[in-house]
Formats: C-alpha cells, structure tokens, sequence
C-alpha cells in the first residue's frame, strides 16, 4: 500500500488544484500537519476531510503498508525524513508524490512581493527609504547588470538581474504606501501599465498588423509613440526628443539624441561643425555622429576602451611600476 504526498504551490490561488490530487484527496484518509494551510476551507467545502495531527515519519510509513495513506503537504525536512523511516523497514511502504499544483512562469516574483512588503514593515533601514534615497543603487545596479555583459559573465548575470528586480520591487512597494491620489501605485499598477504599452506597441502580435521584417517593427513602433505623444498632449505630437532622459551620461544621451533626430529626417547641419571650433564638447558630439554613422554604440566603445586601458595599467603594476 502506498504513501501518497499531496504537494502545493503557495504561488498559485487557494483550491486550484490538480485533477489526480483531487482524486486521492477524495479517496482518503487524509492528514495534514498544516492546521493554517490555506487549502484547508476549500477542501472542507468539497466534502473532504483532513485530520490535523503532529507528523510522525516512521509512524506514516508503517501505517501505510497496511492501507492507503494520504498525507497533505510536506516540506522537505518531513520528506527526508519519511525517506529514513521507509529505508530502516524490510518492506517500505510505495510513496508516490502528487503534485497538487505547480507554480506558473513568474511565481517566484510574489515572493518578492511578499518579502519587501515584510521588510517594508519589520526592518527600520527599509522602511525609511524614498524614490529619493533609493536612485542610487538604482543606477549603480543597471550599471553592474550592464558589466556583466559587457564581460559576458552569464552566471554573475543572473544575481545582477535580481539586484536591478528589487530596485524595481522596491520603488513601487514605496509608492504603495502613498494615497493612489497622491500618485501611489503598487507593483501590480507597474505590471499593468508596461503590458498595456507591449501589447499596443505590437499591433503584428497582438492585433492584424502585418509587418516585413524589424525594421518596419521599429517604424511602427515610433509611430506609435509618436501617437501616444499626441494623446498626452491634447493632439499636438510635441518633440521627436521629448521624453529623452537628460540625466543619462553624456555620451548615450548625445547618440540617443541623434538616433531620435535622424528618425525625423533633421538636417545634419543642425550639428555643429567641429572644424569651426576648440569646443571640445562639440568635437565629442561629432565623434558620437562618427560612431552612429559607422552603426557602433559610443558608451559602449569608450567602456571597451577604457577597460582596455584598465588591464594595461593592471600589467604595467604587475610589472613593478607604480608601488
């Protein structure tokens, strides 16, 4: 006779559960050590009754090679040990685990959720901060996400990418604690508004748009937000450049700059010409022109550059130098 493990995902809503888990749960006799489990109302309601009792491994392996026995949630401790308890009989008990439910892409983010909405309460340090307070390991995270691919560091990637999560995890957790009209939002609000603009700023997905190829994706992409411009602003389209973030470094926000003028057909003598001039500012605007015209990003250039620059006076140390 088997011992039969119903397992859960606290990710997914209280009831949802599989067809074969509800099938052995109606068999019985079940048993659970989790008196609080959520799922506990819902399968009282389906006429489904489990019995609260403390876990005992070695007594759920004997029982069960006498008759069915199904056992409602366990950890991974409990697993284990029922693992030890069936190894130390001559005859073990079948134990068969039933997944009742299974978390679906993305379920791991209401941890996080769930977390800073913890930490938000109970740790004084997280619950002082504001978007203010927070900007900096904003910048400083997207900027360690883009070193490791620069570096083409896949694993560091993956931690990285969490630390830039939180920051955005963070963020709206703070507004939450705002009155909505005092311009609180929630994470859900931030999910929300990033899919709407996904979903219609790609009409050939999620609508009948037919598109050639990426380059025709990107013009209607630009008309689009060019129509989305023209919405907030009570019909009038405003400024191709509008919208770009000035407070990026210099080098991207001069190429983002040109990016958005070309797309509009602005004349290249809106530049100025570097040859008429010492400004050294105006020379590195044109070299970042240079680098658009040759299809290459001039933040990324100057970084590869720099990191060059970098090793070489690491070997020039090694070398004796500089101490």
């Amino acid at each position: 006779m088997p011992l039969i493990v119903v397992t859960t995902s606290p990710r997914v809503a209280p009831g949802l559960l599989s067809r074969h888990a509800w099938r052995v749960l109606e068999e019985g006799p079940v048993r659970t050590g989790s008196a609080d489990h959520p799922h506990l109302p819902y399968l009282a309601e389906a006429g489904v009754a489990v019995e609260v009792v403390t876990p005992d491994p070695a007594a759920l392996v004997r029982e069960a090679r006498d008759g069915t026995v199904v056992w409602f949630e366990a950890d991974e401790a409990l697993m284990r040990a029922v693992g030890h308890a069936a190894l130390a009989l001559d005859d073990p008990p079948v134990i068969e685990v039933v997944p009742g439910s299974y978390d679906l892409p993305g379920a791991r983010v209401l941890d996080l959720v769930a977390v800073m909405d913890r930490l938000r309460v109970n740790c004084p340090w997280d619950a002082r901060q504001t978007h203010e307070s927070l900007a900096p390991y904003l910048i400083e995270e997207a900027y360690e996400v883009l070193e490791t691919i620069e570096e083409g560091d896949h694993a560091a990637l993956r931690e990285e990418l969490g630390d830039l999560l939180l920051q955005v995890a963070f963020h709206a957790r703070v507004a939450h604690d705002r009155p909505e009209d005092a311009g609180g939002f929630d994470i859900d609000d931030v999910a929300e508004g990033i899919v709407a603009k996904l979903v219609r700023r790609h009409p050939h997905v999620f609508a009948d748009t037919r598109v050639e190829g990426a380059e025709e994706v990107s013009d209607n992409w630009e008309t689009i937000k060019a129509a989305e411009r023209a919405a907030k602003n009570g019909g009038d389209s405003g400024s191709v450049v509008d919208g770009v973030p000035m407070g990026q470094p210099a080098l991207s926000l001069a190429a983002q700059l040109i990016r958005r003028a070309e797309r509009v057909g602005a004349p290249a003598e809106l530049l100025p010409d570097p040859e008429d001039t010492a400004d050294l500012g105006v020379r590195l605007l044109a070299l970042v022109r240079q680098a658009h015209e040759a299809g290459l990003d001039p933040e990324a250039e100057l970084r590869a550059a720099a990191r060059r620059y970098r090793d070489r006076v690491r070997a020039w140390e090694s070398g004796g130098h500089g101490s």
